[in-house]
């Protein structure tokens, strides 16, 4: 097993989460906000959904050692449950579901004549002997089993924990609309994961790209990336913003214009340029020490802990100056007052007074952040200081895209396929993030609405 940076982190980060669940679950004025949160359907849907990719992002941090043709080659166990999807690649472009290439060739008959026309796939619909005819049929047949299959290994779960935990699950099942409504999601998108599996092993269910690689396992490859960018800056921006934004509303004086100075600075730097910079200095620095990195996978690690970090220096600034704000409020509300009469020490009121009071700020922001980095690694790889050429990400398949579109016929399945799944995960982030807002938002009263 091979550990790499970034996947250090994300364990460290699930610890984390971990530990704060069990922090979290002793104190009343945060069970309340959770349960909030789970009487409301749209936030559990949108759970829902952000678990799938979690549990896939998951699935590719866990890096091994594979034999391959240059001695071995890292890889995860997403790489290894989709080898089909690796290997079976093609000569250049092909669309859904297709059996025939997408451009003219010229072919060579058996007889030894040419030919000026569409060859057929390597792998896509190969299993067929007169595609023209049968091609339909037999998506849509195989899409129906695959259904079936999906759905009668999601029902056999479902069943199976249904027995072990009878009572539990009968409330779960029959007792709330939202459980109910995050339970049929998390259905249907078993079930079709399974049929779009399922389908993967006869057809290139997103086409393929300009050198023949599958679209659909770009895509989901392109997963791990965007959790990345969206969870480790947020681990990294965090202390700081937490640790500044506190001690500059609960000290002022100097302590307040020293660190008021430093992120007034920091804003000011353009972004883009400070990232271009920092990641020119990576590329710099690897070439230079060749024998550190000599797995293409350990040099786009790097460079993708890289941008986190990066992202996470400039993107620190908005929360502490939310977190001075309330710490200029808090430190004068009458127990605070009583605490400092009563002798008690600054740290002991920072952490047992200021800190749990701010904690709905942070849980606030970092949801709301979430979305945000998604969205900026996939610009930053668009203008090319994103992450390494060689990363699956949306942001470089909608670079590669952008001259496809540009061709005629026109290659879109690239660009919608990265679009769909960017769209979903904002989507699914953004409707949890105000589900969150309302319940952890101490000026908003009543519950949250199960619609």
């Amino acid at each position: 097993m091979i550990v790499l940076w970034t996947d250090a982190l994300i364990f460290l980060l699930i610890a984390i989460m971990i530990g704060l669940g069990f922090y979290m679950r002793g104190k009343e004025h945060f069970r309340r906000p959770f349960r909030q949160i789970a009487a409301s359907r749209s936030g559990m849907v949108s759970l829902t959904v952000l678990l799938f990719f979690v549990l896939v992002g998951v699935l590719d941090s866990i890096h091994f050692k594979a034999s391959g043709d240059d001695g071995y080659d890292v890889i995860s166990v997403l790489d290894y449950w989709a080898a089909p999807l690796r290997r079976q690649g093609e000569k250049t472009y092909s669309a859904p579901f297709a059996a025939f290439g997408y451009g003219k060739e010229m072919i060579t008959l058996d007889g030894g004549a040419t030919r000026w026309d569409y060859p057929r796939l390597k792998y896509g619909g190969a299993h067929l002997a007169d595609p023209e005819r049968q091609l339909a049929g037999d998506v849509l047949k195989k899409a129906a089993y695959g259904l079936f299959q999906g759905a009668s290994l999601c029902a056999f779960f479902l069943l199976m924990l249904w027995g072990i935990f009878a009572a539990r699950q009968k409330r779960f099942l029959y007792g709330s609309a939202p459980a109910k409504s995050a339970l049929a999601v998390g259905f249907g998108i078993v079930t079709a994961g399974y049929m779009l599996c399922y389908l993967s092993s006869y057809y290139h269910v997103l086409g393929t790209d300009k050198v023949g690689e599958d679209v659909f396992y770009q895509t989901i490859k392109s997963i791990r990336t965007g959790l990345v960018i969206g969870t480790l800056t947020t681990l990294i921006m965090l202390p700081m913003a937490i640790l500044f934004g506190i001690l500059a509303g609960f000290f002022q004086g100097w302590i307040d214009d020293v660190i008021q100075y430093v992120y007034t600075t920091l804003n000011s730097i353009p972004g883009v340029l400070l990232i271009a910079a920092s990641i020119l200095m990576v590329q710099v620095y690897m070439a230079n020490h060749e024998e550190a990195f000599t797995s293409v996978v350990v040099r786009a690690d790097m460079r993708l802990l890289f941008l986190c970090m990066i992202l996470g220096v400039t993107s620190w600034t908005g929360l502490c100056r939310l977190l001075r704000a309330e710490t200029l409020k808090l430190r004068e509300m009458e127990y605070v007052k009583a605490a400092e009469a009563l002798g008690v020490k600054q740290g002991a009121i920072l952490a047992r007074h200021i800190l749990p009071n701010v904690m709905h700020i942070v849980l606030i922001s970092v949801v709301l952040d979430f979305s945000a980095l998604v969205l900026a690694e996939a610009v930053l790889s668009y203008i090319n200081i994103g992450v390494d050429p060689t990363t699956y990400s949306w942001g470089n398949m909608i670079n590669g895209a952008r001259l496809e579109m540009a061709r005629e016929p026109v290659v879109w399945w690239s660009l919608a396929a990265a679009f769909v799944f960017m769209f979903i995960l904002v989507l699914a982030a953004n409707l949890f993030a105000d589900v969150v807002q309302d319940a952890f938002d101490p000026r908003r009263s009543g519950n949250v609405s199960s619609e």
